[in-house]
């Protein structure tokens, strides 16, 4: 297992880089729906509360490694931060899939599609998704209470007492219950949404190849977000459900793990990218914050220049219209 310093690095740049970056995205998913609301823009929205949900609870996460992966807090804590924190994850699986549907769908069906395109689909399937995330990871609620309960022994801890980790360690009736579960994880919330995913990007790539009136860099650049929304699904959630199939198979919970659930954690970073892609909204918040800083900047160093303060007024007016108000 690598070391919890590592772990704890990893969590720390993934919530720096992944806060900000989500923020951004909900602020302009929400003005985009409270103005014209289309069902990509629910499901990336959606997606960009569940990432903001999984960051939230990411601290937990830091506390934990910072104390060498035992369990300093409150145990109750243990089971709710940790059904939240998988649900979040799973729940991505999920609205990625949908999304892949939806762009499948739209090039492949345009007008049969565009009769029955609901933005209320998308709020029922999102609402969905939570229910079936929350049904099939209620275990990871309900067995830290049962260890709890049951003042099992782990490590230094006495009969009575909570257990020093959080669902790290399990006995042999755990794992009984447990790797079952895991296995139903891989096929159900893994397997048949990549599959899912997999099938209509490539039928996204295949239509769009073939349609005459797409501007060359429209295409690629589509092409391009299809790619890249596969490789983030199989590398971010590939090894850490591959070890739920190697658990079950040799009958334990593999200490790696820790080291695949990064990959994982690291998905909340990697969702924005493909926000930035895919919604030309967010290319043009991203673009208006960077010339609001620029100019910002720029006004800053005019205004504390005392050598000649006459000399260039027009580089501030070059910015003027990019300065919010």
């Amino acid at each position: 297992m690598i070391s919890s310093r590592l772990l704890l690095s990893f969590y720390i740049l993934t919530f720096l880089m992944g806060v900000p970056a989500n923020v951004l995205a909900f602020c302009t998913f929400c003005r985009k729906v409270r103005r014209r609301a289309a069902p990509i823009d629910v499901l990336l929205l959606s997606l960009t509360v569940s990432d903001l949900i999984f960051l939230v609870f990411l601290p937990f996460k830091m506390k934990e490694a910072s104390d060498d992966m035992a369990w300093r807090l409150p145990y109750s804590l243990c089971a709710f931060a940790g059904f939240v924190f998988y649900v979040s994850i799973y729940n991505s699986t999920l609205l990625l899939t949908a999304v892949s549907v939806e762009r499948y769908l739209g090039v492949a069906y345009p007008l049969r599609y565009a009769l029955c395109r609901r933005p209320r689909y998308a709020v029922l399937a999102s609402a969905a998704f939570w229910v079936v995330t929350s049904v099939n990871l209620c275990v990871v609620y309900i067995i830290p209470y049962v260890q709890w309960s049951k003042g099992r022994d782990t490590g230094n801890s006495s009969s009575g007492s909570q257990p020093d980790t959080c669902y790290l360690d399990f006995s042999e009736d755990e794992l009984g219950i447990l790797l079952p579960v895991r296995l139903e994880l891989f096929l159900v919330l893994f397997c048949i949404p990549f599959l899912i995913c997999s099938f209509c990007y490539v039928n996204f790539i295949l239509i769009l190849s073939r349609l005459p009136n797409i501007s060359r860099r429209r295409r690629l650049r589509a092409i391009g977000l299809a790619l890249g929304t596969l490789a983030v699904f199989a590398v971010c959630f590939g090894p850490y459900n591959a070890s739920h199939v190697v658990g079950f198979i040799r009958r334990d919970s593999e200490s790696w793990r820790v080291e695949a659930l990064l990959f994982s954690t690291f998905n909340a970073c990697m969702d924005p990218f493909i926000f930035y892609f895919s919604s030309a909204a967010v290319r043009g918040m991203v673009k208006h914050c960077f010339r609001s800083i620029v100019a910002k900047t720029h006004i800053l160093r005019c205004g504390a220049s005392h050598e000649e303060p006459q000399q260039k007024p027009s580089i501030g007016d070059k910015y003027k219209e990019a300065v919010p108000p």
